[in-house]
């Protein structure tokens, strides 16, 4: 049966990082993950942790200047230094946490060949950072719709430069709402893409709400990948719709929907 992670930078977004690993905790879930924690004291966050015993999946390498429209600096030539030293804290605060990984965050970048080989490189210089720590390298496509001009915007062209690594400790996130918002298939793409996924992310389309409405059935997609023998976690990266608690129904409807099947 699917395991299912909070990610706390949507979900209890009203409450400390600490308080909503506790959250989280409580309303059953079987993970947590978070986009950027760096405002926390890596032992609060720690210590909530072992209070509740979750696993914390993934954090971001930093966004940059948010001010500027930054998302992300890895595929940015001329932000090299910034990126690297972003990425050394990523590393560094996911080891003090016990966090199984760190997303690269490619930034909004020209889709051209320099920015693509300046982004496999720093993807192979992360893992190399990562690797003493026992730490692993993801990244992910973001659709172009909600962050226009995103270097990393297609599945294909993630899994393109995961197999140009020689690394082991890389992979891909696999975000079904981003993919679906770009109408794509999403169990093909899931069928294509399963050897380099390392970690699932879920919301409704396209509102990116709840994911037990909207354009995509994720009920077979627990199915499929319980037959293919997922060993992961998929991470409820929405935002809520209403109170966190009246919109949990979706989580325990998934679980018995598995049980059922």
């Amino acid at each position: 049966m699917p395991r299912f992670s909070a990610n706390l930078g949507f979900l209890w977004s009203e409450l400390s990082l600490p308080d909503a690993i506790l959250a989280a905790h409580k309303a059953g879930f079987d993970a947590v993950e978070c986009h950027w924690p760096y405002a926390y004291p890596p032992e609060s966050v720690l210590a909530a942790l072992k209070e509740t015993g979750l696993p914390m999946l993934a954090l971001n390498t930093p966004r940059g200047d948010v001010s500027r429209g930054d998302f992300g600096l890895c595929a940015i030539p001329a932000r090299q230094d910034e990126a690297k030293r972003g990425m050394i804290d990523a590393i560094s605060y996911a080891s003090q946490i016990g966090a199984k990984a760190v997303h690269v965050m490619a930034g909004k970048a020209l889709p051209d060949q320099a920015c693509h080989r300046h982004f496999i490189d720093m993807v192979a210089w992360a893992a190399d950072q990562a690797e003493p720590h026992g730490i692993e390298i993801w990244i992910e496509a973001i659709n172009p719709i909600d962050v226009p001009g995103y270097f990393l915007h297609q599945t294909r062209q993630a899994i393109d430069i995961l197999t140009s690594i020689p690394a082991k400790n890389i992979g891909l996130m696999f975000d079904c709402y981003h993919l679906g918002r770009m109408n794509g298939n999403i169990l093909h793409e899931l069928e294509c893409s399963l050897p380099w996924i390392r970690h699932i992310q879920i919301a409704a389309v396209p509102d990116r709400g709840e994911p037990d409405q909207g354009h995509i059935d994720y009920q077979p997609i627990y199915r499929w990948l319980d037959e293919k023998d997922y060993t992961g976690f998929i991470g409820a990266e929405y935002h809520p719709r209403q109170a966190m608690k009246d919109g949990l129904g979706w989580l325990s409807a998934a679980r018995s929907d598995m049980l059922l099947g």
